[in-house]
């Protein structure tokens, strides 16, 4: 039986960044369907926030950490898609990747491309496959078609930047809204068709004259509480209302007679990992994100990076509203 020592982060309860510590654990061998990864950079998400803070409740003590690539040092009964050495990456449950090493399932690790590095793989699994599935498998009524427009909240953060490129791709005229200025000018460098500054802008009102009053056939919005609700009034008749984040807190209980007044719309609340609940589904989205950055139609922007040492300071950063782009730990 190998027992090996790893730095991790972990929190004994809910509560701000200072719960976050980082303590010695022991790390064992694979059993079945399961691999030892050791970690070469680790992704870092909203959702690692909401985990921390309580809104995703988890048992405790909890590991933080949902994305990461490394190098495969063993492999469990039945894992016949990897083998020790491989280079590899995943978005995977449960939490734990706020680490040097670990055992997990194998199930929703892939291995990572040669021409893609291992700090561009840890930057895009989780927010390049939830970009996957919600262009490519959350779509409204007869699909998206090259010219639709669709609004994307948040377009300049890691999944929006990731979203802007794969949209223009997908020939979208994806309409994108963020905080400042400066923001509003990277999400259009990386493909968005147009930008809204919501802070200085009535985003209803501008979607509006940019679609010529039709509204959109489908928004895609991680922000939640500050801007659900008024973004049903950016919808075209029969639209679709993506809610996959709760970036500003949860969205608050919905009359659903609102949808019928609204112009009989739909609401969907989608999660990557019902996408990624099987190996066959979590290697083809994977493929699919593979090849549109092997390609070069969609560029990895990380924009800030932080030892494991310094992971405090990297969710005041991400909760501040800080950062741009994806965000890398350090190893």
């Amino acid at each position: 039986m190998t027992h090996i020592t790893s730095r991790a982060v972990r929190i004994d309860q809910n509560g701000g960044p200072e719960q976050l510590k980082i303590v010695e654990v022991t790390v064992g061998d694979p059993g079945p369907g399961e691999i030892r990864i050791r970690h070469k950079a680790v992704g870092l998400n909203f959702i690692d926030t909401y985990q921390r803070s309580g809104l995703y409740q988890l048992p405790m003590p909890l590991q933080l950490g949902m994305e990461a690539s490394g190098i495969v040092e063993a492999v469990g009964e039945g894992v016949t898609h990897l083998k020790v050495g491989d280079r590899a990456a995943y978005a995977s449950q449960p939490p734990g990747s706020y680490c040097e090493v670990r055992v997990m399932p194998a199930k929703c690790v892939c291995k990572l491309p040669d021409d893609i590095s291992f700090e561009t793989g840890a930057a895009m699994m989780l927010k390049g496959l939830t970009v996957q599935y919600l262009l490519r498998r959350t779509q409204p009524q007869g699909g998206l078609q090259a010219g639709d427009f669709v609004l994307f909240h948040a377009a300049a953060g890691g999944v929006g930047l990731i979203a802007c490129q794969w949209a223009r791709a997908m020939g979208l005229q994806l309409i994108g809204t963020a905080g400042s200025d400066d923001k509003c000018a990277l999400a259009k460098a990386n493909g968005a068709a147009y930008a809204i500054n919501y802070a200085k802008e009535d985003f209803v009102a501008r979607v509006k004259e940019i679609t010529g009053g039709k509204g959109v056939p489908v928004v895609y919005d991680s922000v939640g509480k500050d801007t659900f609700l008024r973004s049903l009034d950016c919808l075209r008749p029969f639209g679709l209302a993506a809610n996959f984040g709760n970036a500003s807190g949860k969205v608050e209980p919905l009359d659903i007679g609102l949808l019928a007044a609204k112009g009989s719309l739909y609401v969907s609340r989608p999660t990557l990992f019902t996408h990624i609940a099987t190996r066959e589904s979590t290697q083809a989205m994977a493929d699919d994100l593979f090849d549109m950055v092997s390609s070069g139609k969609v560029k990895i922007q990380i924009d800030q990076t932080y030892p494991l040492e310094q992971v405090q300071q990297a969710h005041r950063d991400l909760e501040a509203r800080k950062t741009t782009g994806c965000t890398v730990l350090t190893l």
